[in-house]
C-alpha cells in the first residue's frame, strides 16, 4: 500500500517524530522511543486511510443506490407512456416498502422530525434528525471514537499513552476537516452526484464539526495533562509563548471552540447574519492556525486539499454570479408588494438558464442587503421580448435571441431583516413596486416527478413556490404524453383568501393549459377566513374549504384511486411536513408510495 511512496513517507515520519517528541517536552529521545513514535505515526496514517476508505465506501454505496433508483424511474417512465392503469408499478417490493417505512422515511421516534422546537417566538431549538440520519451520525461518531482508541497500549506509562492519544486525535481531527468543509459548500459535488439535499448535508456538516472540535480538544488536553504531570503549569504557559507549534495549536483549538459555542440553533436562528460572518471568520482563523501548526507534518497535505476545495467552491460562486448577471444590461429585480405580507420578485436575467422544477437560487440585492445572499425557491419562468425601439427591427435569429429576456419569479414572505426591508420599501414605493439591480447565484437543485402515475403535492403558505413549477411541468407533460403521470392533486393551505394573489397570474396560466381538467385537481384550504362568503369553489376541479385539511384522509383517498407509483411531496411548515410524512408512511405498505420532503433548515 505504501511501497511506491516509502522514502518520502518515512522521511516525513522522521521529521514528524522529532516534532512529536519536542512537542511532548522531550521526555525521551532514545532510539527505542523514536522507533516507537515512528510506528505510532505510521499507525495514525493507516487509520486516516481507513477513515478515507470509509467515506469512499459510503459514497459508492449511495451512488449505486441513486443510479439504481434513476434507472428504475427511467424504465417506469418509458413503460408507462401508453399505459393508463400502470398496475405493475403500483405494487411495491415488500422489503423496500418496509425499509422506507421503518428506516428511511421514519422520524427518530414517533412523528416529529421537521417541526421545530420553539421555547418562545425568539428561541428556536431546531429539529430532530430522522431515524436514518441518526443511525448514520451515531455510527460515524462511534467509528471515530473507535479510531481514537484502537491499537493504543492503555496499559503502558501514562506519558506514552497520552502521547499516542494526542497524536491520534490530532490526525483524525485534520482528516475529518475534509468532509466538514466539503459538505458545507453550496457547490458540494456530492449534492448532484448522490441526489441528496443540501439540507441533509448541512445537518451532517454540523455534527462532523462537533466531532472535529471534540477530537481537537482531546488532542490539546492530552498534551496539557502530559505537560502538567512532567513539568507543572508554568511550563504550559512558556510553551505557548515560545513555541510556534504550541501557540498555533492553541489558537486553532480556541477557534474551533468558538465555532462550537456560537453555532447552537437558538443563536443561528436569532442572529443568522452575524452568525454567518463570525462563522466564516472563525473557520478561516482555524484553517490558518492549523496550517502553521502542521508545518512539515504529512497531514498538512490533507489540509491543503481542504483549502483548495474551499477556494474552488468560492470561485465557483463568483463564476456563477458573473456568468448569469454580467452583460446584456445586467440582472434587474422588480419587487412588488402583495397582500398578506409578501412580495413578488421578478428577475430579468442577463444570461438565463433552462428553468426546471425544484430549483432555488441565492439572491443578492446590494442596495438592500449589501453583500449578503438569501435562498429562495423559483416559482415561475417565462420569456419576454425586449421592446427597446433603439435596436430597430430584429432581422436575424441572433437578433431575436438577443431581444429575449427570461423573467424568473419568486415569492418572499415578510419575516425579519432582509425580507422585511424588501417589503417595506416595496409597500412605500409608488404603485407598490420598485425595480433594482440584483445578482442571482444559482441555480441549485432540480427535481422531476415525471415517472410517477399519481402525484400529490402539499404546500403551506409560501411553500407553494416549490410546487407550482411541478404542476405546470406535469400538466404540460400529460398533455404531450411524454410522462407517466395521470393524476395530479395540489393541496394548498393558506391563512386568508388574499394569499391567492401571490400566484394568481401563474395559476391562471396553468388553468388555461391543454388537458388540464383531465389531470389536475386543486384543493384550497383557508385556515382563517374572515367570513364564510369568502369560501367558494370556482369549479369541480378547483375547490376551496374552510379550516385545516385532514391530511391522512386526503392521502388515503388518493391512494385508493392511485394510478401507478405515487409521489407525495410536501413543502411548508415543519408541522405539515411531519403530518404528510406520517400519512404517506401509513399507506406505504402494499402500495408504491414515495415521500418527497422539501425543506431548508439552517
Amino acid at each position: 500500500m505504501y511501497g511506491r511512496h516509502a522514502m518520502p513517507l518515512w522521511a516525513l515520519l522522521a521529521v514528524a517524530t522529532r516534532i512529536v517528541v519536542a512537542a511532548g517536552g522531550g521526555e525521551t529521545s532514545s532510539p527505542a522511543a523514536i522507533a516507537a513514535a515512528e510506528a505510532a505515526n505510521l499507525e495514525n496514517i493507516r487509520i486516516s486511510y481507513y477513515l478515507g476508505w470509509t467515506w469512499a465506501a459510503i459514497i459508492g454505496a449511495l451512488l449505486s443506490y441513486r443510479l439504481t433508483l434513476a434507472g428504475i424511474r427511467y424504465i417506469r417512465t418509458i413503460a408507462c407512456l401508453n399505459n393508463e392503469e400502470q398496475r405493475y408499478f403500483a405494487a411495491p417490493s415488500e422489503t423496500c416498502s418496509k425499509i422506507k417505512k421503518h428506516i428511511i422515511d421514519t422520524p427518530l421516534f414517533r412523528k416529529r422530525h421537521h417541526r421545530e422546537f420553539n421555547l418562545s417566538a425568539a428561541i428556536n431549538m431546531g429539529t430532530l434528525p430522522s431515524r436514518f440520519q441518526t443511525l448514520f451520525l451515531a455510527g460515524y461518531l462511534g467509528m471515530n471514537v473507535a479510531f481514537c482508541v484502537i491499537s493504543i497500549d492503555w496499559s503502558g506509562k501514562q506519558a506514552a499513552v497520552l502521547t499516542e492519544l494526542r497524536n491520534r486525535t490530532g490526525v483524525l481531527a485534520v482528516v475529518n476537516m475534509m468532509p466538514l468543509f466539503i459538505l458545507a459548500g453550496r457547490n458540494n459535488p456530492l449534492i448532484r452526484l448522490l441526489d441528496i439535499s443540501f439540507d441533509t448535508y448541512n445537518l451532517v456538516h454540523r455534527w462532523i464539526g462537533c466531532i472535529v472540535v471534540l477530537e481537537a480538544t482531546t488532542h490539546t488536553l492530552a498534551w496539557t495533562i502530559s505537560k502538567v504531570n512532567t513539568a507543572g503549569w508554568s511550563v504550559v504557559g512558556k510553551s505557548m509563548a515560545s513555541s510556534q507549534l504550541i501557540m498555533t495549536g492553541t489558537v486553532g483549538v480556541a477557534a474551533f471552540l468558538g465555532l462550537l459555542c456560537h453555532s447552537p440553533s437558538p443563536i443561528r436562528h436569532a442572529f443568522y447574519e452575524a452568525f454567518l460572518h463570525v462563522h466564516i471568520a472563525l473557520a478561516t482563523l482555524a484553517v490558518i492556525a492549523v496550517w502553521v501548526h502542521l508545518k512539515t507534518l504529512p497531514q498538512q497535505s490533507i489540509l491543503l486539499a481542504v483549502i483548495v476545495f474551499w477556494i474552488v467552491e468560492r470561485l465557483t460562486r463568483v463564476y456563477t454570479i458573473v456568468r448569469h448577471n454580467v452583460g446584456n444590461g445586467g440582472t434587474t429585480a422588480e419587487i412588488e408588494a402583495l397582500p398578506g405580507d409578501a412580495v413578488r420578485v421578478t428577475l430579468k436575467l442577463a444570461r438565463p438558464w433552462r428553468f426546471q422544477p425544484g430549483q432555488h437560487i441565492f439572491l443578492y440585492i446590494p442596495s438592500i442587503g449589501l453583500w449578503t445572499s438569501h435562498p429562495f425557491s423559483l416559482a415561475w419562468s417565462e420569456e419576454e421580448d425586449s421592446l427597446n425601439p433603439e435596436k430597430g427591427i430584429a432581422l436575424t435569429q441572433q437578433d431575436v435571441l438577443a431581444r429575449r429576456k427570461t423573467a424568473m419569479s419568486l415569492i418572499v414572505r415578510r419575516r425579519t431583516g432582509f425580507t422585511e426591508k424588501l417589503y417595506k420599501r416595496a409597500d412605500a414605493s409608488p404603485g407598490g413596486k420598485f425595480t433594482v439591480s440584483a445578482l442571482v447565484e444559482g441555480p441549485y437543485g432540480s427535481q422531476s416527478l415525471d415517472s410517477y402515475g399519481t402525484v400529490l403535492l402539499f404546500a403551506a403558505g409560501v411553500g407553494i413556490t416549490h410546487q407550482v413549477p411541478h404542476v405546470r411541468a406535469l400538466v404540460a407533460g400529460y398533455a404531450s404524453s411524454t410522462i407517466a403521470t395521470r393524476r395530479i392533486v395540489l393541496v394548498w393551505i393558506i391563512q386568508s383568501p388574499e394569499h391567492l394573489e401571490w400566484i394568481r397570474p401563474w395559476m391562471t396560466s396553468i388553468l388555461g393549459m391543454e388537458k388540464r381538467r383531465e389531470a389536475l385537481k386543486i384543493l384550497l384550504f383557508v385556515t382563517r377566513p374572515r367570513s364564510t362568503t369568502e369560501i367558494h369553489s370556482p369549479s369541480a376541479s378547483v375547490q376551496m374549504f374552510p379550516g385545516k385539511p385532514n391530511v391522512r384522509a386526503l392521502v388515503e383517498a388518493e391512494a385508493e384511486r392511485q394510478v401507478g407509483a405515487m409521489a407525495v411531496s410536501v413543502c411548508g411548515t415543519g408541522g405539515l411536513s411531519d403530518e404528510v410524512r406520517r400519512a404517506a408512511r401509513g399507506v406505504g405498505e402494499g402500495r408504491s408510495v414515495e415521500f418527497v420532503e422539501n425543506a431548508f433548515s439552517w
